[in-house]
């Protein structure tokens, strides 16, 4: 009999010659570790799909990187505004 590592007790699961009642209690603890398992899983995706959490979370990096594009996006229309002037004279 083996030691399930997660539950630190005896599993028989994937043992020859087990009879009903054990297939059916490790069909259950599987059942039972299954549904912790998403529920988990559940709690983590609605944490990271939450985008108000992770804007008031990285509200210093989103600032920073909205002056960035900014600043760039006036770079680019500052020297295609000089290039329009120096072609029309």
């Amino acid at each position: 009999m083996s030691v399930d590592p997660k539950a630190g007790r005896p599993s028989t699961a994937g043992q020859p010659g087990r009879s009903a009642d054990q297939i059916r209690r490790d069909i259950d603890i599987q059942r039972r570790q299954l549904g912790t398992n998403v529920e988990a899983l559940r709690g983590k995706v609605t944490e990271v799909t939450d985008w108000r959490a992770q804007v008031e979370e990285h509200k210093q990096q989103l600032i920073i990187g909205a002056a960035a594009v900014g600043f760039l996006i006036g770079i680019k229309l500052m020297r295609g505004r000089r290039k329009r002037k120096r072609a029309a004279f």
